[in-house]
């Protein structure tokens, strides 16, 4: 577990705790999971690698926990068309997002202009924005070296 990761890791375990919820084996590999993806697991892709140590862990318990860890705010989910949600622990706030369509792999570009972008659409719609979503839709470089 690299640095940034680890640092991640202990403020979920840390909100866990102080929220009054126990720290389970099986929560803490979540928590783990979450914090060092870094593509953005759906519910099956952590299911999958829970399995291997927690033979009697349920897609349901995994989505319970990912549920609870969206709810103290430490889990950004990304809905799609089509019921695809995904998952990030590593930037639980709001940020773009790029999407490759065909293989559906998600990345976190850093864009310096968005909070320029944010100012831009209060100043001409008068709306407070609370929070946004900002997904780009493209063909990866590993898919476009396939075709």
């Amino acid at each position: 577990m690299n640095a940034t990761s680890k640092a991640r890791y202990d403020v979920i375990s840390k909100k866990l705790k102080e929220s009054g919820n126990k720290l389970t084996p099986q929560r803490l590999v979540i928590a783990r999971i979450l914090a060092e993806s870094e593509g953005h697991p759906s519910v099956e892709d952590i299911y999958s690698q829970l399995r291997k140590n927690f033979p009697g862990i349920s897609q349901a318990t995994v989505y319970r926990n990912i549920m609870l860890l969206k709810s103290l705010g430490e889990v950004l989910e990304i809905g799609f068309a089509g019921g695809s949600t995904r998952y990030d622990g590593k930037k639980p706030y709001p940020h773009p997002h790029v999407i490759c369509l065909k293989c559906n792999k998600i990345i976190d570009p850093d864009l310096d202009s968005l909070l320029d972008m944010t100012k831009e659409i209060f100043d001409e719609s008068g709306f407070e924005i609370v929070t946004y979503r900002l997904d780009f839709f493209g063909i990866c470089p590993e898919c476009k070296e396939k075709n």
